[in-house]
């Protein structure tokens, strides 16, 4: 017998209630309960606790944000899909939904809804059958504890500028957090990074701005051109493949369009096979949580080259995916938690023999 899946949708347009509902329910896997705010949400969800859970942020009584903070502090988190008109182009609030555990986001216009709904029916039972397969992978989140504002980072001298060395960094599904994590660890003179996220496009700019203002090191999204250098780290752009080329004495990306690879744009997959043809042994690679096969031949190809490969460990990983189908493969010399791989990244750089 099929599985069926509880599906709360928690949003004030009654228009998107009706229109979630009515698109689920045409699938024998789904059963649709609804709620006009988190309040009535927090109700129902006493008597039946969904599997997942469609949440706007623009409501009455509490805002989503507040809600999604609250769902992640519990035991028992339950995933969440973010569909929200504030999640649009270039929002920071996107940033933050991801921030706070929400699995998937989809951004809804605040006219045609209806319309909006049909066209992406595909893709919001996509991104809820993903959110349903994270449940029980998803851990109580502690409040964050800030003192202070974030350290200063020193100002780039004429030793720290250029690197030989590149830190190439995959990840899907939990990523964002989990390279938040990775990348708070990681000090001004740390060899140079370059990220793919899966990320729709757009939101990747305010995803780098945020990291950016966490962090010791300077976060941006990658341009064509950047030079990967100490204590910087670039991320592919959404919708666009990053790749690491050889530049004279220096390795600088490459931002480029086509077509998806290993099902995905920005793909892993193109960025770890360039960093193996361009650096070698030069380089580390690591392979964070996410759903797919993205990133495991490339991790393949860059061991292939010389390079040390660390994979995130199924205990740490929100989906145990990537990271599965890479060690299957023979491609990953490490496999370790989240909180050890910062250190495991800078020891295996600090081992690398460059003239």
């Amino acid at each position: 017998m099929a599985v069926v899946l509880h599906v709360l949708v928690v949003d004030d347009s009654a228009v998107v209630r009706q229109g979630v509902r009515m698109l689920l329910e045409h699938d024998p896997g789904f059963e649709v309960t609804v709620a006009s705010d988190p309040l009535i949400a927090r109700q129902k969800m006493k008597s039946h606790r969904p599997d997942v859970i469609v949440l706007d942020l623009e409501m009455p009584r509490m805002d989503g944000l507040t809600f999604l903070r609250e769902l992640m502090r519990e035991d028992d988190p339950v995933p969440v899909v973010v569909c929200s008109g504030l999640v649009g182009t270039g929002s920071e609030t996107a940033v933050r939904a991801l921030e706070e555990g929400a699995v998937e986001i989809i951004p809804k216009p605040s006219l045609g809804v209806g319309d909006f709904l049909r066209e992406s029916r595909a893709r919001l039972v996509e991104s809820i059958r993903n959110a349903a397969r994270v449940r029980g992978r998803l851990r109580r989140r502690e409040p964050q504890v800030r003192v202070g504002a974030a350290p200063e980072k020193p100002a780039p001298s004429l030793l720290t500028v250029t690197t030989d060395k590149v830190v190439a960094v995959g990840a899907s599904t939990g990523g964002t957090e989990a390279l938040r994590q990775l990348l708070m660890t990681m000090p001004p003179d740390c060899p140079g990074i370059v990220i793919v996220q899966h990320m729709p496009e757009h939101f990747t700019t305010a995803f780098a701005k945020r990291l950016d203002e966490l962090c010791r090191i300077d976060v941006k999204e990658a341009e064509s051109g950047d030079r990967v250098q100490q204590g910087r780290a670039l991320i592919a752009p959404g919708n666009r493949h990053l790749m690491v080329r050889r530049s004279g004495g220096y390795y600088r990306v490459e931002v480029l369009d086509g077509p998806r690879v290993s099902g995905h744009k920005p793909s892993v997959d193109m960025l770890f096979h360039s960093v193996a043809r361009a650096a070698g042994k030069n380089a580390v690679g690591v392979l964070l949580t996410g759903m797919g096969e993205d990133g495991a031949e490339g991790l393949l190809a860059m061991k292939q080259a010389g390079a040390a490969t660390i994979a995130q460990n199924e205990a740490s990983c929100v989906v145990f995916g990537m990271p599965r189908v890479a060690i299957e493969r023979g491609a990953v010399d490490e496999v370790l938690p989240l909180g050890a791989i910062g250190e495991a990244v800078r020891r295996r750089a600090r081992q690398i023999r460059t003239p």
